[in-house]
């Protein structure tokens, strides 16, 4: 049971707890998330299982695709809708909002530029997570974080409430995003709906409802993107039996210790800053190396 399942997680749970539900299905102990999702987010929940586990780094990688909407004419302390109301916008304002004055101010959240991060999230300052500091009533200035939107479209606009997709990298926040345009239109804002529709290389289309899972439990097995599945981008390449030993023990592999090299790509272009998957004759994926000279390998991650 090694492999990443990808599941759809309902409004009302955190990541964690999802985790734990599928911990309990599949009767392993090591199960981890691929970025955590808020428990009022819906959507794609990669979970990594077993040695898939010690991937976690290469398959967080990856732009995220969101869906969202967001709540004018009211500030939370949260950034959005399930916290504590700071401030309201009169109506007879909100009705002044048109789409034209919001998609330029939503021109100014594509690229990259500097994002504060809501003062309920897991960052750390001063080494304890903001939200501990915050439920506390302690005062919070998280530092600002370089973020990337690639693509931002307004989709809806209704009322005081703003339908849109985004396309970002790793580190976003949505709920900083919700309540940074409020501000810029000068209305104040909140997310109020959240669903994510892909985690880098994992989709909507191929995500699980929990629910089903635990109905029918062979689902797991069927639908588990099992280890030689992931990372197809990598080059692949066979050891020796020398060369398995070596770098089950995290030692360098040399040519003479590799049978086949560059399976399932090209030879040329190869950039030499992509890891490399190693395997046994076998078939099992032994290790993710890195290439440090001509067909030099030195493993990166040992998975044996």
């Amino acid at each position: 049971m090694d492999g990443v399942l990808v599941v759809d997680k309902p409004e009302g749970i955190t990541s964690h707890d999802a985790v734990s539900r599928v911990r309990r299905l599949v009767g392993v102990r090591r199960v981890g998330h691929l970025g955590t999702l808020d428990p009022m987010a819906t959507g794609v929940l990669p979970l990594v299982i077993g040695k898939a586990t010690r991937l976690s780094r290469l398959l967080s990688t990856g732009n995220k695709v969101y869906e969202a909407v967001i709540k004018l004419g009211v500030v939370t302390d949260t950034y959005d809708t399930t916290g504590t109301i700071v401030a309201t916008t009169d109506d007879d304002r909100l009705a002044d909002i048109d789409t034209a004055t919001v998609q330029a101010v939503t021109r100014r959240f594509v690229g990259t530029f500097n994002q504060i991060p809501p003062p309920f999230s897991a960052k750390k300052i001063g080494g304890v997570r903001a939200y501990r500091l915050a439920r506390q009533r302690r005062p919070i200035e998280p530092r600002p974080v370089e973020v990337t939107v690639d693509a931002l479209e307004i989709i809806e606009l209704s009322g005081c409430r703003i339908g849109c997709q985004v396309t970002c990298a790793s580190g976003f926040y949505m709920r900083s995003l919700a309540h940074d345009i409020g501000s810029a239109l000068g209305l104040g804002g909140c997310l109020a709906k959240l669903r994510r529709l892909r985690s880098g290389a994992f989709r909507e289309d191929i995500a699980l409802g929990l629910d089903d899972l635990e109905r029918k439990p062979a689902l797991v097995a069927e639908c588990l993107l099992g280890l030689d599945q992931l990372l197809p981008e990598f080059s692949r390449v066979i050891v020796t039996e020398r060369g398995g030993h070596l770098v089950a023990h995290g030692n360098t592999l040399v040519p003479a210790d590799i049978e086949t090299w560059n399976l399932g790509r090209l030879p040329e272009p190869r950039a030499r800053d992509l890891p490399v998957k190693v395997y046994n004759r076998s078939g099992e994926l032994l290790a993710i190396a890195e290439e440090t000279a001509p067909k030099t390998l030195r493993p990166r991650i040992v998975l044996v």
